[in-house]
């Protein structure tokens, strides 16, 4: 049996290291130990091995069966290495000029919330940021939304489990639930709870939302909201910003009309349209774009300011509606698929 053992081992190492292909390998290691494999069929003998003998029979053939996986591991490693190689191609020298000769760009998303901070800070606002892990209070609670609203809904809202912990955002209040922020309105609400007004901010960023994926929603996307808080702010104020905020942004051509509608934290509240004729790819006289309204009183009253004394506006709308809106996009899906041929576009 040693010789046989010997002769196995001595006729395994050239075989493997000849080896090419993954298919060969795997036809390699069934002759050698698949069920009817040579060395499979050298352990079924031990059986016939004198009593006395076994113990070094034993140990021998263990010694010979972890040389022989060693050499399978290493030819299977060899093989492997040399397929993704395949897949990489050649060697590629950092050093040398990249190939492709046009010029990075930042995103047209990150392209158009730029455009509307700068537009926006040229009215005397401030960017505000924010976490995107939120509690019910912020996102929900202080901007006067009942428990039973819709929106608070585990079918509209991700939420976390209620034993989730994050050590940089602490609950408010004992026992809500972490949640992914539905809009950036829990920004104002940290803004107001850290100082008195006058206050004017933006506050840009992503929320999410348990909507279905097509052409124009997505469970992720990004709003740009602005709070506008002093005295004897009306809503004459509000309209004259979303006029010039427009005007800047698609042209002085652009009109925008109010509709009356309801939010839970504004009142009066009202969606905000604009005139789209001379926009691309927009076949309608008016189209919305966000909502809009007084800040309600009892937003100001949970955060420790007095209605009687300060009034104030703030608005919002979806920075990929306004995105497609500029560049002529029909379709959200467009700004997530990294498709480098979009993104060329661009630049």
């Amino acid at each position: 049996m040693q010789e046989t053992i010997s002769a196995i081992l001595a006729k395994a190492q050239p075989e493997l290291a000849a080896l090419k292909t993954r298919a060969e390998f795997e036809a390699a290691k069934a002759r050698y130990v698949g069920p009817n494999g040579e060395f499979t069929a050298l352990m079924k003998q031990m059986g016939a091995v004198p009593k006395e003998q076994r113990p070094a029979m034993g140990k021998l053939v263990n010694e010979a069966k972890a040389q022989l996986s060693a050499q399978l591991d290493a030819t299977l490693e060899r093989i492997a290495a040399a397929e993704i190689a395949a897949q990489l191609g050649p060697i590629v020298d950092p050093t040398l000029p990249s190939p492709d000769p046009g010029p990075g760009t930042m995103h047209p998303l990150t392209q158009v919330r730029e455009e509307m901070c700068r537009i926006l800070r040229k009215a005397g606002f401030t960017v505000a940021d924010g976490p995107e892990v939120e509690t019910e209070y912020y996102c929900f609670d202080a901007l006067n939304t009942p428990a039973d609203h819709p929106a608070r809904a585990e079918q509209d809202t991700f939420y976390f489990p209620e034993n989730a912990k994050f050590g940089n955002i602490a609950r408010k209040v004992p026992g809500e639930k972490y949640l992914l922020r539905t809009h950036t309105s829990s920004v104002q609400i940290r803004t107001m709870l850290k100082g008195e007004p006058p206050i004017r901010i933006v506050s840009p960023g992503r929320v999410y939302r348990r909507d279905t994926t097509d052409a124009t929603h997505s469970a992720n996307f990004h709003q740009l909201e602005c709070l506008y808080v002093d005295k004897n702010v009306t809503v004459r104020d509000l309209k004259a910003l979303l006029d010039y905020i427009f005007a800047s942004l698609l042209g002085k051509d652009t009109k925008t009309r109010f509709r009356p509608h309801y939010f839970g934290y504004t009142e009066p509240s009202f969606e905000v349209d604009l005139s789209a004729k001379h926009l691309p790819k927009v076949n309608k006289e008016w189209i919305e774009i966000g909502g809009c309204g007084m800040v309600d009183p009892s937003v100001f009253e949970a955060v420790g300011y007095d209605p009687e004394v300060w009034t104030g506006y703030a608005f919002g709308m979806g920075l990929e509606r306004l995105a497609m809106l500029v560049y002529g996009i029909d379709d959200i899906r467009y700004f997530y698929q990294n498709d480098v041929r979009f993104l060329k576009q661009f630049a």
